[in-house]
């Protein structure tokens, strides 16, 4: 079962989640109590489940579909290493994987 660690956007504080192969990053944040809003409800209309996933790990995961690197564009302090959590579904072959929460979010769904 794979570990999320979830830092914070100062990076002092890390919380650790066992979670299931196949979940989805938003609702384990959610479910751990992480600042993820999921607006949309993970339907990919807005930004506030932006995490800036660790270097480490973005090149293990899926690439982002086109469509999120659009929505990614919109996203306030976006960086290289960014996916929308309603995106990512923990591979089966992913032991742990790290985010940490950016500092800042923008909501575009009622733009």
């Amino acid at each position: 079962m794979p570990t999320v660690r979830f830092i914070s956007a100062d990076g002092e504080d890390i919380q650790e989640v066992i979670a299931n192969s196949g979940d989805c990053l938003l609702d384990i944040a959610q479910a751990a109590g992480q600042p993820l809003e999921g607006t949309c409800e993970g339907q990919m209309a807005c930004s506030t489940c932006h995490v800036i996933v660790s270097a480490e790990d973005f090149a293990r995961l899926p690439p982002a579909s086109e469509a999120e690197e659009d929505m990614l564009d919109l996203a306030a302090a976006a960086t290289r290493t960014s996916r929308l959590a309603c995106q990512i579904i923990l591979p089966p072959d992913m032991d742990s994987l790290s985010v940490r929460m950016p500092g800042e979010w923008r909501d575009m769904k009622g733009v």
